[in-house]
């Protein structure tokens, strides 16, 4: 994929979240932290990889890789967090038509899901999401390079800053990825972790994978 379509990457790395005590992106899973696993999974399907976050960046992975916070931090959230991300590819990557984003508390994304993503982009200007069985996964996306502009005005000036929002304003486009057979049962590939129980539960998961 990376070699084919250059559409660069990014991880929204987001920051504090209430209920994990802590920021998400430096919570260890399998060994490394949250971070280091998404940039691990996205770095084969995209041509380039940064990171938006809105404090200090401490990963081995991310050595190297560019790192910008949102643009303007008081409206700031997943979409604070693509208009930066839509923002830094028009002016790093210029051939880039889309930037594909990822979010740091959900391990198991599938390792064709940009490639499927970009199967689905029927135009220039449109959105293509991620569902699954459990619905739609917005920040697991494609984004126009050309909506920059529309969402950093859209930021600006609404007072809605729901991701879903903004897709049903693009008519976003969605692509069905499959739940995952294990020895235990089927697994959501966009199984996210915001509680102390759901690290619990994706610690398994990653131990039913790997045997």
């Amino acid at each position: 994929m990376a070699d084919k379509v250059p559409i660069p990457g990014v991880v929204l790395a987001g920051g504090l979240s209430s209920r994990m005590g802590q920021d998400k992106a430096r919570i260890r899973f399998g060994g490394v932290s949250l971070l280091d696993h998404a940039i691990r999974y996205l770095r084969p399907q995209v041509s380039t990889i940064a990171i938006n976050a809105n404090g200090p960046v401490l990963s081995k992975e991310s050595e190297g890789l560019a790192i910008f916070p949102d643009l303007d931090a008081s409206r700031s959230g997943p979409l604070g967090g693509v208009a930066a991300a839509l923002d830094y590819a028009r002016r790093h990557n210029p051939a880039a038509r889309h930037v594909a984003t990822v979010p740091t508390d959900s391990p198991f994304f599938p390792g064709d899901l940009v490639s499927r993503l970009h199967d689905a982009v029927d135009t220039p200007d449109r959105i293509v999401v991620a569902r699954s069985a459990d619905g739609v996964h917005p920040v697991f996306a494609l984004w126009p390079v050309a909506l920059a502009d529309d969402l950093a005005a859209w930021l600006a000036s609404s007072a809605v800053l729901r991701v879903r929002s903004f897709l049903d304003r693009h008519g976003a486009r969605e692509v069905a990825f499959q739940p995952v057979e294990t020895s235990i049962g089927l697994l959501d590939p966009f199984f996210n972790i915001n509680t102390p129980a759901d690290l619990e539960a994706a610690e398994r998961w990653l131990e039913v994978l790997q045997r």
